[in-house]
């Protein structure tokens, strides 16, 4: 298929799927920097630390909406898998027939969510570097690797936008305004108790407006380079690098990095020895809600694993615009009783959404943020990532990005965790702490 083949939409029964054929060549003698390299304005990316993976073109993809997405989607990936020929001497993570992901965080969402498989993927992980070519078998009768090469250089070349002087960016109100924010997060703390819910993540938008087309691949580039050690992600338009990975399965293990508790890095007195320390591991508020997220997880991975293994206490994970209290947790799935493992996808939708990004108890939460956000979360804080043909892959929830609305205009989105106690004019600050990044990457301080 070419890169402008027809979206293929999905029914509650029956998802259509192509027929493909994918072939993975080792990448010889790549460079450091080749997935740096790859990052183009119209790519896909999930990269870490110089690893991962960047895809262009389209060989197939499917949108899908409604409270049926998740399923929707297994359905259509396990069809692709089942009639695709396959050829994958790497067979690593990430290597063979690869679909990249972006869900909407909510059933009642208007964003569409999907499912993309690129038509060439470059990959690297610690040990190898590849490429994979998807398409037609007749496209790919007898493809060789210098042809794969050529391949990617050709798509490379396809995905770039020509350099442009960066516009000046205008920062605006979005769906919720800063003072109807402070008044939803006053509205959640009068009501916790009659609601019975001890946690509410409340989310606000920004619009920002460029003069001149935004151009994505610098704002990844911006992104990798200051937050190399989170997963920087880009599907269709969404753009962003989050610090917390929902889920990663590799042969039936399952991991996750857990993040609730924050501190800004550019508060009064964070230069001070031991702020982090005192202000965020050791306040109860904030060791109270990283708990709560914990406790969420666990109720959610117990159903399909042999058990959890997560530290005693939380560490500060710091990052360059705030601080975190962070858990990193692992677990072995448990195989249903034709033997068949849970993939990436499956414990991404049992997961979602977890108590750091909507509150406890989840779906009380979720009836609650309904009433008072006042905004569509479109695909923020929902499942972003990539799964490939064993079942393998990395999703990490949307946080820390924008979504861009069209070519001058990016929507920005940032949320924060109400407890009792909370201050509203602090979570307000917070937010604005959480949008930095992107802020950032769009010349926006």
């Amino acid at each position: 298929m070419s890169a402008d083949s027809p979206v293929l939409s999905a029914s509650a029964h029956q998802p259509l799927a192509p027929v493909l054929t994918s072939i993975t060549f080792e990448y010889l003698d790549a460079p450091e920097t080749l997935v740096a390299d790859s990052l183009r304005h119209r790519s896909m990316v999930w990269t870490r630390n110089g690893h991962g993976l960047v895809g262009f073109g389209t060989a197939a993809r499917l949108h899908t909406h409604g409270e049926e997405r998740f399923a929707r989607a297994r359905a259509w990936f396990a069809q692709v898998v089942e009639q695709a020929q396959i050829i994958d001497p790497i067979s690593r993570p990430g290597s063979g027939l690869v679909s990249f992901g972006s869900f909407a965080f909510s059933f009642t969402s208007v964003f569409e969510s999907r499912m993309v498989i690129p038509q060439l993927v470059i990959g690297r992980d610690e040990e190898k570097s590849w490429i994979t070519v998807t398409g037609s078998a007749k496209e790919l009768e007898g493809l060789t690797y210098q042809q794969a090469l050529a391949r990617a250089e050709a798509a490379m070349a396809d995905a770039s936008a020509p350099k442009s002087v960066p516009g000046r960016i205008e920062l605006t109100s979005g769906q919720l305004t800063a003072g109807s924010y402070l008044q939803a997060v006053d509205q959640a703390l009068s009501r916790f108790e009659e609601r019975g819910i001890s946690k509410l993540v409340l989310a606000r938008d920004v619009l920002a407006h460029s003069s001149t087309p935004i151009d994505l691949a610098g704002v990844m580039a911006a992104l990798t380079e200051r937050y190399g050690n989170c997963w920087t992600y880009s599907v269709d338009g969404l753009v962003g690098a989050t610090p917390e990975m929902l889920v990663r399965v590799t042969d039936g293990l399952a991991e996750a990095r857990v993040l609730a508790g924050t501190l800004d890095r550019a508060a009064a007195g964070a230069q001070e020895p031991g702020f982090a320390q005192r202000n965020l591991f050791e306040d109860p508020k904030q060791r109270n809600e990283h708990q709560l997220a914990i406790d969420s997880l666990t109720d959610s991975l117990n159903p399909i694993s042999h058990g959890m293994n997560a530290p005693e206490e939380p560490f500060i994970l710091e990052l360059p615009n705030v601080w975190h209290l962070a858990s990193d947790v692992r677990a072995q799935l448990r195989a249903d009783t034709a033997g068949v493992l849970p993939t990436a996808l499956d414990v991404a939708e049992i997961f979602h959404p977890t108590a750091a990004v909507c509150g406890t108890p989840t779906k009380k939460a979720g009836v609650l943020l309904r009433e008072l956000e006042g905004l569509d979360r479109g695909p923020y804080a929902g499942p972003v990532g990539w799964v490939d043909s064993r079942g393998d892959g990395e999703f990490g929830i949307a946080l820390r990005g924008g979504i861009l609305e069209d070519e001058k205009l990016m929507r920005l989105y940032a949320g924060c965790g109400i407890v009792p106690g909370s201050v509203p004019e602090d979570e307000l600050a917070e937010s604005w702490a959480k949008m930095r990044p992107m802020r950032q990457a769009l010349g926006a301080e």
